[in-house]
């Protein structure tokens, strides 16, 4: 009577062994599963991740932040500038203002070289002086390239466009250019007297820039010039390099609108209202490098209301030889001048 109860606890023992070990089964089957399901999860978005990134790369595109993009292509904007300007310093370096001991002549592009290229500044209305001229020093016809090949000297006259570009004042001296071909056209340049001073640096740039010469020479039109004296007083200076020739003055600015000379920009010459030393407007002359210095900062060389002034604010600062030739003093004559007033 006593064995039924110990015989119910032994098969309950027995019932209970068996339910553990399937439990185990069961959690370890379903952890399986969990591990695996997220193994696969992660190996997915493994696989996304490195299309993504392949397709960037395919596409050119980068991985790095925005603020560092912009950060490169400044970088890369400034490594552009600073080139730029480094070539633009070679180009002046080996076309401008150097001395000629270091000038290389460019073999591939021969060109002849002149003594002097002479700009007469004149504007419309002006034929008279242009034909006095003509009859009194400068040549005509062949005998004006006779004077190119064999002296060396081109001589033109210089004038701009008008302002209302091929009206009859542009067909007046289109017609007269027709006639003698002994012109200078600047066609970017408006003739008129406050543009003056632009216009002289204009021309320096177009001669420059057309002929290869030792000396550049600003003339007025109502001034004579003995050719053969002018040849002799250059060619004395052609072992010099970075000159500027004139008759040198200086004088009062004028801070009075109603004065002759007026100077707009007189209280930038200080206290003493006096111009630095400069060469007198009727005729100086500048070496190549000088007219190259012209031509290559042609941008930023501003102009004064006088191109004598003008011209003489663009060598302040640099190392240049300002030559006071007293010959070039057109208005008082001495002997042997090279030129004089009409």
């Amino acid at each position: 009577m006593h064995s039924r109860p110990s015989q119910n606890r032994l098969s309950g023992s027995a019932s209970r062994s068996r339910i553990s070990p399937l439990f185990l089964a069961l959690f370890a089957a379903m952890a399986t599963v969990y591990v695996a399901g997220r193994l696969w999860q992660d190996a997915e978005e493994r696989v996304y991740l490195i299309q993504q990134l392949d397709k960037r790369n395919g596409q050119g595109q980068s991985a790095i932040s925005v603020d560092d993009t912009l950060k490169i292509i400044t970088c890369r904007e400034q490594q552009k500038k600073l080139t730029a300007l480094e070539m633009e310093l070679a180009a002046a370096r080996q076309e401008g203002f150097i001395p000629k001991s270091l000038s290389k002549n460019d073999e591939s592009h021969p060109k002849k070289k002149f003594i002097a290229v002479i700009g007469i500044i004149t504007t419309f209305g002006r034929r008279k002086n242009r034909d006095a001229i003509r009859k009194a020093w400068m040549p005509t016809g062949s005998a004006l390239k006779k004077l190119a090949d064999k002296k060396g000297f081109i001589v033109r006259f210089v004038i701009g466009r008008s302002s209302n570009r091929g009206d009859s004042l542009d067909r007046e001296i289109d017609n007269e250019n027709r006639q003698t071909n002994d012109f200078i056209f600047l066609d970017n340049q408006v003739e008129a007297h406050e543009e003056h001073p632009k216009k002289i640096k204009s021309f320096f740039v177009h001669a420059v820039e057309n002929w290869d010469a030792e000396f550049y020479v600003k003339v007025n039109d109502d001034v004579f010039v003995n050719i053969d004296s002018l040849g002799a007083m250059l060619t004395s200076h052609l072992d010099k390099s970075r000159l500027y020739i004139g008759c040198m003055k200086s004088g009062e600015v004028f801070s009075e609108p109603t004065q002759k000379w007026y100077e707009p920009d007189w209280w930038k010459f200080g206290d003493a209202k006096s111009y630095f030393r400069h060469a007198s407007g009727e005729i100086y002359a500048v070496s190549r490098a000088l007219a190259q210095y012209i031509s290559i900062n042609r941008a930023i060389l501003r102009t004064y209301a006088h191109d004598d002034v003008s011209a003489g604010s663009w060598f302040i600062g640099l190392d240049v030889k300002h030559v006071d030739e007293r010959k070039f003093c057109c208005s008082s004559w001495s002997p042997g001048a090279i030129c004089a007033n009409a």
